[in-house]
């Protein structure tokens, strides 16, 4: 039985990688995502800008040395999110400490 594919449209990536890469990284997740803490990004992105957000991660990273997650949703309403520190002076959006 074939795995039924969703079409994904809100998405997190959190990375950890190695210190040569981090500016790469952030900005190819700049491209898609909007900066939300540190090495973190989240934002709606449609199924097509996905599949390159991960093709230009994935040409980006060492696999042996870095981390990369990407949670996917079907939409931002989909999930709870709650936060807990001092706000990001320019998103407005609370940091997570």
């Amino acid at each position: 039985m074939k795995k039924k594919e969703y079409n994904y449209n809100y998405a997190f990536v959190f990375y950890d990688v190695n210190e040569k890469r981090v500016q790469k990284i952030f900005k190819i997740c700049k491209k898609y995502l909007s900066h939300f803490q540190y090495s973190v990004f989240r934002g709606e992105i449609t199924p097509s800008l996905l599949i390159k957000l991960k093709n230009d991660l994935r040409v980006a990273v060492d696999e042996k040395e870095d981390f990369i997650c990407i949670i996917k949703m079907k939409s931002e309403n989909m999930y709870g999110e709650e936060t807990i520190g001092k706000k990001d002076r320019q998103s407005g959006e609370e940091l997570m400490i």
